[in-house]
């Protein structure tokens, strides 16, 4: 399209202090261009500025790095040179839109308008041109259908010679050739040709024969109408109307109902109109009427143009800061335009200070960086025109110039010039320094300067050319008044043409520049077409092609290509091959493919060969028929409709249809064919309410295809009624939507009449406003384009061929209009669970939707949800917060949990974040155990079973229980017995109950966190005993038996007791000096062989000395410094307490006044009998680590480990003997280590014991070996007033404030405490025994020897305490 080129006037103010506006625009923008693949391509650009100017190029918005391209290139002017187009089905690089960017630093940027650069498609031809019989003086078409983008490359030839076209002979735009009053002269051989777009391709040849005018009349009508058509306002168009007949017809036009003038229209050939530079005026319906005495035709057509022009274009505007400006631009055309502004070569974006408002763009508050180019670009489907202004930001100070004076305008200047006398102004002279800027193979682009004496400003320029020696020149004529530059198109390669340009200014040309002789460049050689190219269908997927080499190979041919397509097809499909032949396999049957072939050389491809074409054979369909249906039209027919297969199914010609049907499940069938055209078949004959399996094929020559499935119809047991019309439909329902309405309906309860059809009538308010008749067999109908919120009636009959029934009658109203939903926000990011507590946790997230500082500003808000996780529970809870955080609380204790947020904002939602997870801390269980169960052993009498379960909310892992149990159930809590158990067990034996007796029984969970409530009592009673007397009846056989076992028992014992006083006796008697190196050694053997490098050869201790308790504990391997569990015996019923001396120590009465036992397997015994107190396991605090030392192995950490006070395992004598004389006892352990697993070293430890222990001949108390490991005997030391000073030290076991004072269980080492091993201390001897004892003992022992001994026992003690502690 012609476009008037943007001019800026330079305004000049004298001042150093104001800038003049800079002339900046662009004199050659790029247009669209068809190019050539293969070929050279130019795009156009030029600037014209006071300041040398940088131009590049944007090719779809991007720009071109076309610094290291070889094939691309930016000329001196400014243009794009692309040297060879590349374009191939997958590789399009050079297709697109291009624009041209100049740039002026420190000046700013403006760009061109857009051009498309499209790339002519590979020649083919749609249509062939036909043969045909033409009468003499009649009209005639030959269709030649190409690519539309090769429409302008096509040419016609008549005996293959390029046909002379004039208003009589002329082509059409599609590229059809139009023969007018035909004469003998235009018989012949025509061909159409397309050439100048790669290799030249020619189309079959259609004979055209001239028969003489026989006279007879021939019915007027139109080979060819007039068509829609849309042209841009200053183009051209041909309105084609070709009208054949006899007697020849006097074609008219008319145009808006009025007959058109010559001028600017012109009919060719008699019929077609064309109209030349179309105005906007030209728009509308215009009708082509052909006239003979035979009668008359009319065609119509609608004409439409479209434009876009400035009616306003931007100005150039002096501003100070802070100022707003508006750059005006007002632009029309048709279609409206769209309108966008850019600003030094970028698009502005409306903000709150850059406003487009209606086309103007307003700029508030300005700033120096404002400052620049901005430029109005209008676009439509016309085309695109872009208009700049430059705006200037002065200083402050300086105020804005006003327009410059008429005077000095640019018209009033030239008006002033001195001119040639008579006031006539002379041509220009000839244009300057006429050179060839650029030389292809077909088409030179010249440019040159402006003439010495223009003798005025609006100058335009001729350039004609022609082939050397020939003296018929062509023109050229510039687009634009200045353009200084010009491209000859469609020039012949390697040949010689010679140019000159004339300068027009208002008096009319000027004088010619001198000739220029340039020759085009070759082409480069490429192969010939492959001749003898033949097909031959092999199968109905395969076609073997052949042909011969190049007759022109010019050079080595490296390979050929085949291109193929299916006819009907817009692609064509291409494979390399190194042969002359090839196969062609997996093509579609009885299709009709085109094939040529290509010869590749070193230069690349050569001319192509014609296309041949064939079509595959056919073969038996390879699907059945479509849509087939089975209508029942009375009790004896049925009414078969069906579809041909889908297209590429058929694999051939339809030839028929078979329709196959049987009597229920028989397999005898009838058949019957039908024409390959008839789409519907009726079987009659058939039997009254008989069920028949019918089915259908489609069959071509080749044979029959696949059938449908079997389909049921059954017949009528009678024909139906059609002598009344049908009943009211039974029911009619509806469901309205935003648009539409859903019916659906039961047909008339009568089924005899027969009913055809059903109508349905709807409107708004009225049923009658639209009416739609749908099928007998349909019961629903969806009712479209209805207006939402709306009340519509609607009305349904049943109707038949004596009429329609009685209608029914249903009223709705459509839903109102929903508005879309919104896009979905983006979820929260980054979701951690921080845990606070056992009921609380904290999560935190991010938001990517928020500014990087993650500040909210608006109204969102966010919802937290979390749950536990576990499968079963898909219950939610949630909570909204509007921050970036939410503590939730009300938790489980060590429970995990699940949570997940989502954003909303307004209407906008997110879908739920990425899960986190976290386990809330453990607390105390909030519950008892349960399911409390007691039963009796069975065959044990004083054993029971104390059954339970966990706790409901154990809230945390149960590492012990605590069994409580009493014979009263509302006594004091320490006054309970307490039976200790580990965590992973739920059942727990208590045995030497007394018998016939209520006990109560509590339980009690503890898990890292400490104790859990009481379980209710549990009351259970212990079985009755047997009867005395059948105890003595058993006894009474084998009582002297009985009595001779007693005897030889108490021999035994006292025979060992007096070993024991021997061997004391005989040790005391040593020497001091051998007393001291037996100590030395004992310390080694204890302590100092660990920093030998010998403690490898250990087993782990099981017990710790403790040497100022003088208590045995177990060893803790627990890492943890919790709590332990400490076992103390109490007794299970004040009646078995022995009295104490009231003025004795607290302590002493606490500490002496309780013990008892417990079995292996953590049963426990509560004695009944007298002189034997039960004990109790009692909580204790937990105390520092003390030093120990081994004296028995540990054989499983998984032992019960249970802690020993000494002090607590007196015997009832020694209570006694208390009360007597009022003296503390003194009671030493002493381990007896079993003889299989005893080590040296145990030994040493055995006798260093011996050694720094007195040893006594009173009777020791025996341990029943009741537990895996070691058993010990404690021997007790009789009362003696030497020890009354000299007792070691003690602590109390519990720092009790009161009587009452509660004890708790502790947490830790239950799990790992040893069982207490029971104790049976037997009854205190009689005073004159211990009295000789006691002499015994004091005449062998001295009191300096014994505080001597004592001395050296606690300086071993510290030893080990220090050795251990390392």
């Amino acid at each position: 399209m012609m476009r008037n080129p943007v001019l800026i006037l330079s305004y000049f103010f004298i001042g150093s202090a104001v800038r003049n506006f800079s002339p900046f625009q662009f004199s050659t923008e790029p247009s669209d261009t068809l190019a050539v693949r293969g070929a050279q391509t130019l795009l156009n650009c030029s600037v014209h500025s006071e300041f040398p100017a940088k131009i590049e190029w944007k090719k779809d918005g991007s720009f071109l790095s076309l610094a290291s391209d070889d094939r691309r290139q930016v000329l001196a002017d400014g243009s794009l040179l692309i040297s060879s187009v590349v374009h191939s089905k997958h590789n399009k690089p050079d297709e697109g839109v291009y624009q041209c960017v100049a740039t002026i630093d420190n000046l700013g940027t403006i760009i061109s308008r857009t051009a498309r650069l499209s790339v002519a498609g590979i020649p083919r031809y749609l249509s062939q041109p036909e043969a045909a019989s033409v009468r003499v003086g009649d009209s005639h078409v030959l269709n030649c259908e190409v690519n539309p983008d090769l429409v302008s490359f096509i040419h016609w030839e008549q005996n293959k010679e390029p046909v002379e076209l004039d208003q009589r002979v002329f082509t059409l735009p599609s590229g059809a050739l139009v023969i007018s009053n035909a004469t003998e002269a235009d018989a012949g051989l025509y061909r159409c040709v397309i050439d100048n777009a790669g290799p030249t391709k020619t189309s079959e040849e259609a004979e055209i024969q001239i028969l003489p005018e026989s006279g007879e009349e021939r019915t007027l009508e139109f080979l060819l109408e007039p068509q829609h058509v849309s042209k841009v306002i200053g183009e051209s168009v041909l309105l084609p109307c070709v009208v054949t007949g006899h007697p020849t017809a006097y074609v008219t036009w008319t145009h808006k109902d009025q007959l058109i003038d010559k001028g600017r229209f012109e009919v060719l050939g008699g019929g077609s109109l064309r109209i030349l530079s179309l105005t906007e005026e030209d728009a509308g319906v215009y009708s082509c009427m052909a006239d003979s005495v035979n009668g008359s035709i009319e065609a119509q057509t609608v004409l439409t143009t479209s434009q876009v022009n400035f009616l306003k274009k931007p100005a150039n505007i002096y501003a100070h800061e802070a100022t707003d400006v508006t750059f005006e631009c007002e632009v029309t055309g048709s279609p409206a335009p769209t309108i966008k502004w850019v600003k030094n070569g970028d698009a502005v974006i409306p903000s709150d200070y850059f406003k487009i408002i209606e086309q103007n763009l307003l700029v508030l508050g300005l700033v120096k960086s404002d400052e620049g180019f901005y430029q109005c670009l209008a676009e439509n489907d016309a085309g695109n025109v872009q208009s700049s202004a430059q705006l200037i930001i002065l200083d402050q100070d300086v105020a804005i110039p006003s327009p410059p004076p008429t005077s000095l305008t640019r018209a009033t200047t030239d008006r002033r010039m001195p001119g040639p006398r008579g006031g006539a102004r002379p041509p220009p002279s000839a244009p300057r320094d006429v050179v060839a800027s650029l030389v292809s193979t077909r088409f030179i682009k010249l440019t040159w300067r402006l003439p010495a004496e223009p003798h005025g400003d609006d100058v335009t320029y001729s350039v004609y050319y022609s082939l050397e020696g020939n003296n018929r020149e062509r023109i050229v004529n510039t687009s634009r008044p200045g353009e200084m530059q010009v491209t000859i198109q469609n020039l012949m390669p390697d040949t010689k043409y010679s140019f000159r340009v004339v300068a027009h200014n208002r008096n009319g040309p000027g004088e010619s520049s001198a000739p220029l002789r340039v020759a085009t460049q070759p082409e480069v050689q490429v192969p010939g077409p492959a001749p003898n190219l033949h097909a031959v269908v092999m199968s109905p997927t395969t076609v073997s092609l052949s042909w011969d080499m190049p007759l022109t190979g010019n050079g080595e041919i490296q390979n050929y290509k085949i291109y193929y397509m299916e006819k009907g097809m817009d692609s064509e499909q291409d494979l390399d091959v190194n042969t002359l032949f090839y196969t062609m396999t997996g093509l579609k049957k009885f299709t009709e493919y085109s094939f040529r072939v290509v010869a590749y050389n070193k230069h690349g491809p050569g001319v192509s060969t014609e296309d041949i074409s064939v079509r595959t054979y056919s073969d038996v369909p390879s699907a059945p028929p479509q849509n087939t249906t089975f209508e029942v039209l009375n009790s004896k027919s049925i009414m078969v409709r069906w579809q041909p297969p889908p297209a590429d199914a058929q694999n051939g010609e339809i030839t028929g249809y078979k329709i196959r049907y049987r009597k229920g499940t028989r397999k005898s069938e009838a058949a019957e064919i039908t024409s390959g055209s008839q789409l519907y078949q009726l079987i009659d004959g058939l039997q009254r309410g008989t069920e028949y399996m019918l089915r259908v094929s489609a069959i071509t020559v080749n044979g029959t295809g696949p059938a449908t499935d079997w389909t049921t119809a059954e017949t009528f047991e009678s024909d139906l009624d059609e002598t009344t019309v049908p009943d009211v439909p039974s029911s009619l329902h509806v469901r309205p939507l935003v648009n539409s309405i859903v019916v659906s309906w039961t047909p008339p309860e009568n089924q005899d009449i027969v009913v055809r059809g059903y109508t349905i009538g709807y409107g708004i308010g009225s049923p009658h406003a639209q009416t739609i008749k749908v099928d007998y067999k349909q019961r629903y109908y969806t009712i479209e384009n209805l207006n939402p919120s709306s009340h519509y009636v609607i009305t349904l009959k049943a109707f038949n061929n004596v009429g329609e029934g009685i209608p029914v009658y249903e009223s709705a109203v459509t839903r109102p209009q929903s508005v879309p939903d919104p896009l979905p926000m983006l979820p929260p990011v980054g979701v951690q669970a921080s845990v606070l507590s056992h009921d609380t946790m904290k999560v935190t997230w991010a938001d990517n939707s928020l500014p990087k500082n993650q500040k909210i500003t608006d109204a969102r808000y966010y919802t937290v949800r979390w749950k536990t996780n576990i499968p079963a529970n898909t219950k939610f809870k949630v909570a909204n917060t509007t921050t970036l955080t939410h503590t939730v609380t009300g938790l489980k204790p060590n429970t995990l949990y699940e949570f997940s947020v989502m954003v909303t904002k307004g209407r906008r939602t997110s879908t739920w974040s990425m899960t986190a997870h976290g386990t809330t801390f453990e607390a105390i269980p909030s519950s008892a155990p349960k399911d409390v169960t007691v039963v009796s052993k069975e065959g044990r009498p004083r054993t029971i079973i104390v059954n339970w379960q966990p706790p409901s909310e154990a809230n945390g892992k149960i590492t012990g229980y605590i069994i409580y149990y009493s014979t009263d159930v509302n006594a004091e809590v320490h006054d309970w017995v307490i039976e200790p158990v580990v965590g992973n067990r739920l059942t727990h034996q208590i045995q030497e109950l007394t018998l016939d007796t209520t006990y109560y029984f509590k339980i009690q969970a503890r898990n890292s966190k400490g104790m859990g409530p009481m379980s209710e009592a549990v009351q259970f009673r212990t079985p009755k005993g047997k009867p005395a007397h059948s105890w003595k009846t058993d006894m009474s056989g084998t009582g002297d038996n009985h009595i001779l076992i007693i005897v030889i028992i108490v021999s035994v014992g006292a025979f060992t007791i007096i070993l024991v006083v021997v061997g004391a006796f005989l040790c005391t008697r040593r020497t001091t000096t051998q007393q001291k190196k037996k100590r030395a050694a004992c310390k080694s053997a204890n302590g100092s062989h660990k920093y030998k490098g010998n403690s490898k050869d250990l087993k782990p201790p099981d017990l710790w000395i403790h040497h100022e308790r003088l208590e045995l504990k177990p060893i803790d391997k627990s890492p943890e410094t919790n709590p332990v569990m400490t076992d103390t015996p109490i007794p299970r019923t004040s009646q078995d307490i022995t009295p104490v001396d009231g003025s004795m120590d607290p302590m002493l009465q606490r500490r002496n006044s309780y013990r008892g036992h417990e079995s292996e397997d953590s049963m426990s015994t509560l004695a009944g009998r007298r002189g034997m107190r039960p004990k109790m396991m009692m909580p204790f605090d937990a105390q520092p680590p003390q030093p120990v030392i081994s004296a028995h192995p540990i054989h499983s950490l998984d032992n019960h480990h249970h802690h020993y006070h000494l002090g607590s395992l007196s015997s009832p004598t020694h209570s006694y003997l208390h009360h007597q004389n009022s003296t503390r006892s003194i009671t030493t352990p002493i381990s007896h280590l079993d003889r299989a697993e005893s080590t040296g070293e145990s030994t040493l430890v055995g006798l260093c014991e011996d050694l720094h222990h007195p040893v006594f001949t009173t009777p020791t108390a025996h341990v029943r070996p009741t537990h895996p490991l070691k058993s010990f005997a404690v021997p007790a030391i009789p009362a003696h007033s030497m020890y009354d000073s000299a007792a070691l030290p003690s602590t109390p076991l519990l720092s009790q404030t009161g009587p009452h004072s509660v004890k708790t269980a502790s947490i830790g080492t239950l799990g790992r405490t040893r069982t207490p091993m029971p104790v049976i201390v037997p009854s205190a001897p009689d005073v004159s025994e211990s009295s000789r004892l006691h002499e015994d003992a004091g005449s062998n022992y001295e009191t300096d020897e014994l505080t001597e001994e004592m001395a050296h026992l606690e300086g071993l003690m510290k030893d080990l305490n220090a050795i251990t502690t390392a």
